[in-house]
């Protein structure tokens, strides 16, 4: 591509500067090098190749950064990216890694916000607007939405509030006629036939709420839509001009077959350092053995390595809850989309029937839904990510936790990753774990994932449940053979109290140290025992100094599997007072106002051992992290077998 168009583009100026008769080869060579870029690194490039002609005719019509462009969910942004001065990134492959997947001021003033999440665009553009017009400013002010992202709630509340303030706001909607997997909700019918009837069916969602309304059939033109755009600048009013695109256009078309339509990628919600930016060879729907579902995978994913943590854990609760579905009317699966990167198949679904809801890109009503569900009799399961969760925190209190409704919420990547700065799961367990009346549960092992499951939707339980579902840490060591057998055993545990899990589980009794590993970080509890007690050498299984003075000094460490973070349970943590000087407590997540705090807190508390018991919690700083990977952010907070070693002997000392 050396000579090519997209070599010349520095800016929105070298785009404005163009012959109108240059433009599609221009378009040509962004697709040529999206679908180029896709192969070597990954991304969302079906989204982007969809949106081509239309950012070109953005940068065309508009003056980025004067006239501002807010790109809901960003992750379409590859192609304005492109246009603003960042076209080596992708042209090059060693420099692939210079740009994120999503809109970050940071990179380039031609980015209005940092966004991962979606539905937010046009609320985000009726505030720049507004400080706009409260200023006396000029410029246009344009929102892009996905006809998926137009689900959410937020973006809904964006156009009633738009339509009342008035003034210059243009909001693109993108129709391809599908989100990440297909289109759910109602307003989707009123979509198809305004389509069908090239804009004029009625009635119309956009007018209804007020706005004047333009309808471009040809999305994929590249001439049609700089028109449509040009037609619509420095308009003094609210506008919608939808606009219906082939999202993946320039891609085989993948065969409609597989289990698993919903590929991950490493600039959405997983990451290569997880394990789920790969998909399993048997789950892609392929032409080529790279593309499926108009998304990227890495050239790893064709290997058959195995299913990450977040897709295997998710196929055995389903196949779990689906073998009760005959008996039990009222048991529900419950996804606010994404559902293929949690493990619930397109097969799944299909076998599910009404068994299975996907509501769209709609967490905040998914959670509320769910205790619709069980305030009715129902047993709701409700799976996304930690990351989508935080949405709904409004409704994790009052809807759902305040009125102690028996739904069932299974948190996939929670915990630490190497993902951008929108999609971190790392801070689920302060969240949760400060809800009142939230039961919150960390299972270390596939058979506490689905007891807990089985506990959790079953009339033994009665109020609102959260489980953490296991991460790769947890997964590997499965697979591994490297989780010993616990001392104690979990069915008899959780047959003895009336709350399941409340008591924590002594997995090795020691003495002297206590090392009380949540979830993730249980595989990591284990090691640092073997490490105390002179059972390894140190992370990387090589002679270092800390072995050699563990060797000097072996100490016999307890290792405690909380199983849980909603709760203390004083009795165990009490006992292990009487014969342990130091308690070590372990999270993959944000240590201020996280687990380990309390931990601390209940010691200091209770004057019999505030001054005889000292405790070290090891955890994540409060920041946010941006695509650091997962081997980066343990050593930066000290959650590695030296490190922690290293802590206690010091303590010891």
């Amino acid at each position: 591509m050396n000579g090519g168009i997209l070599h010349t583009i520095h800016g929105p100026a070298d785009v404005h500067a163009l012959d109108a008769a240059q433009l599609p080869a221009l378009c040509d060579e962004i697709r040529r090098t999206l679908i180029a870029y896709g192969h070597a690194h990954g991304g969302h490039i079906g989204s982007n190749l969809g949106m081509v002609e239309a950012t070109v005719a953005l940068h065309r019509v508009f003056d980025s950064p004067r006239d501002r462009i807010v790109f809901d969910v960003s992750h379409q942004s590859y192609v304005h990216k492109m246009l603003t001065g960042r076209a080596d990134a992708y042209l090059d492959p060693a420099r692939n890694d210079e740009v994120t997947g999503f809109t970050n001021p940071d990179e380039s003033d031609h980015d209005q916000f940092v966004l991962g999440h979606t539905g937010t665009s046009i609320s985000l553009a009726c505030g720049l607007a507004k400080a706009r017009d409260l200023a006396g400013g000029r410029g246009n002010v344009i929102a892009v939405i996905g006809d998926g992202s137009l689900s959410s709630a937020i973006a809904f509340e964006g156009l009633n509030n738009a339509a009342e303030q008035g003034g210059n706001l243009i909001i693109i909607v993108n129709d391809n006629e599908m989100s990440i997997a297909e289109d759910h909700g109602g307003m989707y019918g009123t979509l198809a036939r305004l389509r069908a009837s090239n804009g004029t069916a009625e009635p119309n969602l956009f007018t209804a709420f007020g706005l004047d309304y333009r309808y471009v059939e040809a999305g994929n033109d590249v001439a049609t839509l700089v028109e449509a755009f040009t037609a619509v600048r420095d308009v003094d009013h609210p506008v919608v001009v939808h606009i219906h695109t082939r999202k993946g256009l320039g891609l085989p078309t993948a065969i409609d077959t597989a289990d698993d339509d919903d590929a991950t990628s490493p600039t959405h919600t997983d990451n290569a350092d997880d394990g789920d930016a790969v998909v399993a060879a048997e789950d892609l729907a392929i032409t080529d053995g790279r593309c499926e579902a108009n998304h990227w995978i890495n050239p790893d994913a064709a290997s058959g390595r195995p299913l990450g943590a977040r897709k295997h854990y998710g196929q055995l609760a389903m196949a779990s809850l689906e073998r009760r579905f005959a008996a039990e009317p009222g048991l529900v699966v419950i996804s606010p989309a994404t559902p293929g990167s949690n493990g619930i198949t397109r097969a799944f679904r299909a076998r599910a029937g009404r068994h299975y809801v996907d509501t769209g890109i709609t967490e905040e009503h998914a959670v509320a839904f769910a205790s619709g569900i069980a305030k009715a009799g129902g047993r709701p399961v409700l799976a996304t990510s930690a990351t989508f969760f935080q949405r709904t925190f409004d409704q994790l209190q009052q809807e759902l936790s305040l009125n102690h409704t028996p739904a069932t919420l299974l948190d996939f990547g929670g915990g630490l990753s190497g993902s951008d700065n929108t999609h971190s799961g790392a801070f689920d367990i302060a969240m949760f774990g400060n809800i009142p009346g939230l039961t919150c549960l960390a299972p270390t092992s596939g058979r506490d994932f689905l007891d807990m499951l089985a506990w959790s939707t079953s009339a033994a339980n009665d109020g609102p449940v959260v489980i953490r579902v296991p991460g790769d840490a947890i997964l590997n060591a499965e697979r591994s053979g490297a989780l010993p057998v616990s001392d104690d055993d979990p069915t008899a545990t959780a047959q003895r109290d009336a709350q399941p899990w409340c008591r924590y589980r002594i997995a090795h009794a020691g003495s002297r140290v206590a090392i009380l590993a949540l979830g993730n970080t249980y595989p990591l509890g284990w090691r640092v025992v073997d490490a105390l007690a002179g059972g390894v050498t140190g992370d990387n299984g090589k002679a270092d100094d800390v072995a050699d003075d563990a060797a000097e000094s072996a100490i016999d460490a307890t290792l405690v599997d909380p199983l849980q973070f909603s709760t203390m349970d004083g009795d165990t943590l009490a006992a292990l007072a009487d014969s342990h000087e130091l308690i070590v407590t372990l999270e993959d997540g944000q240590l201020e106002g996280g687990w380990g705090e309390k931990i601390t807190t209940w010691y200091a508390n209770d004057a019999r051992f505030a001054r005889t018991v000292r405790v070290i919690n090891v955890g994540a700083a409060k920041e946010f992290t941006d695509r650091v990977p997962l081997a980066g952010l343990n050593e930066r907070y000290g959650l590695t077998v030296d490190a922690i070693v290293a802590r206690i002997r010091r303590a010891l000392a």
